[in-house]
């Protein structure tokens, strides 16, 4: 899974992008991280409008979908009138007057993860030690996302728990439904506020809260949790909780979309992992 945009990933963008411009000698520079086949361009550098700002780079469009998807640096000494590529961002490119353009791709195990961007306006061209500067750049943007992932992969990594004898475990989680289930059902404010203490407590038996700050699961899908965690099948999940099957099957798909899990018994044992249940 690839982390979302945070202000640091946007800070680090921004940095290569203006180090690709200081180190080629092009007059200015942009660039975006890829997803889903798109590379939106957040960072610029040396523009002299908007015009390129959220720009939304498809595969195989333009000079830079090109580059994304065949793996390598793209360059066009005229970018008007090339005829190698699609001319679908010509307003966006014609508003900055570039005209020689390189687009490199930066790649992270064999995926496309960024495009950096660089160009001139008509101005003498960057002497022909570019490319492999514009190399360097890309290669160290690489190296810092690869880094930024695997931080990424840890902080998600669900805490493994203390053992609990069994039959300690099983009462810890029935107790910890039944709460559950009282605080949904009590009308009193500062009732209810006391047991959801008491049921963060019990959840946190046994292990650290670890739940990254990203991860945030409803109410109702740590409850229908709880309940398959006890065994329960859809229909007595429903049962206990006054909510109709497929209610119970939404929530479930939901939280096993959250938690990463292909099953409901790996989205128990992730929930389990990330102290949201015991």
């Amino acid at each position: 899974m690839v982390p979302p945009m945070t202000v640091t990933k946007q800070r680090i963008l921004q940095d290569a992008v203006t180090e690709f411009s200081r180190a080629t000698g092009f007059t200015l520079a942009f660039g975006g991280y890829e997803a889903d086949g798109v590379t939106t361009v957040t960072a610029l550098s040396g523009t002299e409008g908007a015009s390129l700002q959220g720009l939304r780079v498809a595969n195989w469009r333009g000079l830079g979908g090109k580059a994304m998807i065949e793996l390598r640096p793209r360059f066009t000494r005229d970018y008007m009138s090339s005829q190698s590529i699609s001319h679908d961002y010509d307003l966006e490119i014609g508003a900055e007057r570039i005209v020689m353009l390189v687009a490199v791709p930066v790649i992270v195990d064999g995926v496309t993860r960024a495009v950096l961007y660089g160009g001139t306006r008509g101005e003498s061209a960057p002497d022909a030690t570019f490319m492999q500067a514009a190399a360097g750049v890309s290669e160290e943007l690489a190296r810092v996302i690869r880094a930024e992932d695997q931080a990424h992969a840890h902080a998600r990594r669900p805490v493994e728990p203390a053992e609990l004898p069994g039959n300690v475990l099983e009462e810890l989680r029935s107790s910890h439904a039944e709460i559950r289930r009282i605080a949904s059902e009590t009308t009193d404010p500062v009732a209810r506020e006391r047991l959801a203490a008491i049921e963060q407590r019990l959840a946190g038996i046994g292990r650290p809260a670890a739940a990254p700050a990203e991860l945030h699961l409803t109410t109702r899908e740590i409850d229908v949790l709880c309940q398959a965690a006890l065994g329960g099948t859809n229909a007595s999940i429903g049962e206990a909780l006054g909510i109709a099957e497929s209610t119970v099957k939404s929530y479930l798909k939901t939280a096993m979309g959250k938690l990463e899990a292909p099953t409901r018994h790996a989205a128990v044992t992730a929930a389990r992992g990330f102290g949201l249940i015991p």
